[in-house]
């Protein structure tokens, strides 16, 4: 679980986050969503402490992450794993050795033991065959499921994914999602995802929370978000033709029960 109470932020006199609290649960896949500006890229880069905030706890089971010392804030980032927009491979290296480079930089164990443990990881997202083959060989949606086993190859306790869908087609972005959801409940993990896609929102939206110029504008589920009076989000998710479309089966359905 990650907690955050109260999360301001601000660059020399603008203030882009405005006193942020929430609570981001276990085995849960939890969304930020927000229009391009709105603050929710500089939120989950002050969670994963590439930014500090400006007050405000952040806290990570209970673990008050800017109260740490360096060392406390380097083991911590050790229980988490992040998937980038653009899946971040490495060109050079193999699948598999993609997959194995956190387990070099950061386990103690036998090489043998970090090669089961990739090949395991590659087995989990159904890429096993692939791990000889190169960044440059497979396809957009093969590389963001490397990076997923990447991301889960240390057993982090946190998984941070920015725009995980991003480039990817309608039907592998789905496939992500369910990944992503899927692994979150197995390995119990607390899981946050920055993201545009509406499918995502509808698919996997157990926890969301919509910002809005810096504040938290609302917050619920994926089942809560489409009956919201909140009209900033409304006016947000029903640019979309899914929201769109899901509204008007929602209201067809209300006045034929009317009759």
């Amino acid at each position: 679980m990650i907690e955050l109470k109260n999360l301001h932020k601000s660059f020399e006199d603008k203030e882009v986050l405005k006193g942020i609290s929430t609570v981001f649960e276990s085995g849960k896949t939890n969304l930020i969503i927000g229009q391009s500006g709105s603050g929710k890229t500089v939120l989950i880069k002050n969670i994963v402490g590439l930014f500090e905030p400006t007050t405000g706890q952040i806290l990570y089971d209970g673990r008050n992450y800017v109260a740490m010392n360096k060392k406390e804030k380097t083991m911590l980032r050790r229980e988490m794993g992040m998937i980038f927009q653009n899946a971040a491979l490495f060109d050079s290296m193999s699948v598999l050795e993609n997959v194995m480079f956190p387990l070099d930089m950061f386990s103690n164990d036998t090489l043998r033991e970090r090669t089961k443990r990739a090949q395991f990881c590659l087995d989990r997202v159904n890429l096993i065959e692939a791990q000889n083959k190169y960044p440059g060989e497979i396809s957009g949606g093969m590389q963001k499921r490397v990076a997923i086993a990447r991301a889960i190859a240390l057993n982090p306790k946190y998984l941070f994914c920015d725009e995980p869908n991003s480039g990817l087609d309608p039907k592998t972005s789905l496939v992500i999602d369910e990944l992503i959801h899927d692994i979150t409940a197995e390995y119990n993990m607390t899981t946050i995802i920055n993201t545009h896609d509406m499918n995502s929102v509808m698919g996997i939206g157990e926890h969301i929370i919509y910002i809005f110029e810096g504040h938290k504008e609302w917050e619920g589920t994926k089942d809560e978000i489409i009956s919201s009076n909140n009209e900033r989000l409304n006016s947000f998710i029903f640019a979309s033709d899914l929201f769109r479309k899901v509204k008007e089966v929602e209201l067809k359905e209300e006045l034929e029960h009317k009759k």
